[in-house]
């Protein structure tokens, strides 16, 4: 298993100078995956140890892979193990159907899951006339397992999500808030600010969720919620929630009510007109990829907000509090960075690295030997980042 040399995508960085990645890994998916073309639908990505999580948008699936390490050094990942979500958490809508799964976080002994929460208009396509064209384009479609947040405990013997897994004496369940008329948009109705675009499709500037991040403490769970869309004259949404185990049924999520009564924080995100794409936490800080809200081809950054993780109060988050620490390559219609993550020193065989994965990657992405090339970045923190 070669590591491919960088060159395929370049860029400019946020002072005009051209940037590439230090270098790109295979993923390796089954052929089943390839088949579902989750390969090329990268949505959501997580490390967790050795392993990687990543999930496609067009699936009700994750998938688990295994890093190979040749000399101290990493060479790919692959050795993928599918997990259908159907088996671990009841679902709104028929088991197969598509969660659009945009989000993925790891923490303590459980691995989350998001839907993007949006609705979608038909595409038009090359074959068709006229009439058919604006028919399809008039029609907007609601997939309800596209509304879930799954939490899912990990079994250490096998290290996979289970329904149920006992640790040290307690009985921990996969639990789903979404699947009983209950999502996330229940509480969001009479929101000033985002009420008004939750029947608008995610292309068009509305409710779009493409990235999540967990901050556990012993007392309480945080959960992050970037939204792509929409974005308010400029500012992006990360809405803040508190999930904990249903007070009756320990298969399900509620959300735990702040002091002001909402189930939910609001932070506007000063991110010159960009939405959020994914996010990934760095100790305390939050770092954030941005990129266009619509089905556009434009800027993709990563910032970083320092201490986001643990703010305590609703939040209007200015552009100097949210550092532009990386630009990344992007293709024209194709290589849309879609997720990031870290993966540690002891992975690596060196230092923390910033590994990317893109949706509609180009053709040069494709490895003779079947791989999909991600993208490995060096990760600069400042001083006052901790680890």
């Amino acid at each position: 298993m070669n590591v491919v040399a960088s060159g395929n995508s370049s860029g400019p960085s946020h002072d005009g100078l051209v940037v590439e990645p230090t270098r790109q890994i295979p993923l390796y998916f089954d052929e089943a995956s390839k088949a579902g073309k989750t390969h090329v639908n990268l949505s959501a990505i997580r490390t967790d140890g050795h392993h990687l999580w990543v999930a496609g948008d067009e699936t009700a699936t994750i998938e688990r892979l295994t890093a190979d390490v040749e000399d101290g050094r990493v060479t790919g990942f692959g050795h993928q193990v599918n997990v259908q979500l159907a088996d671990l958490v009841d679902l709104p809508g028929p088991d197969a159907e598509e969660a659009d799964v945009e989000g993925l976080a790891r923490s303590g002994p459980w691995l989350w899951a998001i839907g993007s929460h949006s609705l979608k208009r038909k595409r038009i396509r090359d074959e068709d006339s006229d009439a058919k064209a604006r028919k399809r384009l008039g029609k907007i479609v609601r997939e309800p397992n596209r509304y879930v947040i799954a939490r899912l405990p990990i079994d250490p013997a096998t290290g996979l999500p289970a329904r149920e897994v006992e640790i040290d004496g307690q009985t921990l369940t996969a639990a789903v808030l979404g699947a009983h008329d209950d999502d996330l948009t229940v509480h969001l109705r009479d929101d000033d600010l985002i009420a008004p675009f939750l029947a608008i499709p995610s292309k068009d500037n509305g409710l779009d969720i493409e990235g999540i991040a967990v901050h556990h403490s012993p007392d309480q769970t945080r959960l992050y919620v970037g939204f792509r869309g929409p974005v308010l004259r400029g500012w992006a949404i990360l809405l803040e929630i508190r999930p904990r185990t249903h007070r009756k049924k320990a298969d399900r999520l509620e959300l735990e009510a702040f002091d002001d009564g909402l189930a939910y924080r609001v932070h506007l995100l000063d991110l010159k007109g960009l939405g959020v794409r994914d996010l990934c936490p760095d100790g305390d800080d939050l770092l954030i990829l941005t990129g266009p809200s619509m089905g556009l081809s434009g800027p993709v950054r990563v910032h970083r907000w320092v201490g986001g993780c643990v703010v305590e109060a609703a939040d209007v988050v200015r552009d100097d509090e949210l550092p532009v620490v990386l630009d990344l390559p992007h293709g024209q219609g194709q290589d849309h960075p879609e997720g990031i993550a870290i993966v540690p020193a002891e992975v690596t065989g060196t230092v923390d690295k910033l590994l990317v994965v893109l949706d509609s990657p180009a053709p040069e992405r494709h490895t003779p030997d079947g791989g999909m090339l991600a993208d490995v970045w060096d990760l600069h923190r400042p001083p006052r980042s901790r680890k």
